[in-house]
């Protein structure tokens, strides 16, 4: 029986994604929404439609992920400038904080697993990646 590649992938993303929240867990954040701040932070103001697009997630996981953040005061919602229905996103101070806290703990995990597979193995990823 051919190995189904999707399952392979979601297993490998899961064994990374544990290093990554097992490393931030003591900020009270998970991989998922450092990634999430990240992008928020490049891009703020950001409508929850340009987030959603930006990460290639639909809207309504975006906005229940950004209402998470949002009740541990790590960003602020509010309306967009040219409609007030679209609904905007920005990082408070709390959420730029952490972030400046959690980006070292980022890098260390990012050094931790190119130590772990190697340059070789690491410019192969990255290869795969960019061809899917």
């Amino acid at each position: 029986m051919n190995p189904c590649y999707s399952v392979m992938l979601r297993e490998a993303s899961r064994k990374v994604s544990s290093i990554y929240d097992e490393a931030l867990s003591p900020l009270g954040i998970n991989i998922a929404q450092f990634s999430l701040l990240r992008r928020i932070e490049r891009l703020q103001p950001v409508s929850m439609t340009d987030l959603a697009r930006s990460a290639q997630l639909d809207r309504s996981t975006i906005g229940r992920n950004a209402k998470v953040l949002e009740r541990m005061g790590l960003v602020g919602a509010g309306r967009g400038d040219l409609d007030q229905r679209e609904a905007t996103i920005t990082l408070t101070e709390a959420g730029a904080g952490l972030l400046a806290e959690a980006g070292p703990v980022w890098s260390a995990c990012q050094k931790a697993m190119e130590a772990r597979l190697g340059p070789v193995k690491i410019t192969a990823l990255e290869e795969i990646l960019r061809s899917i």
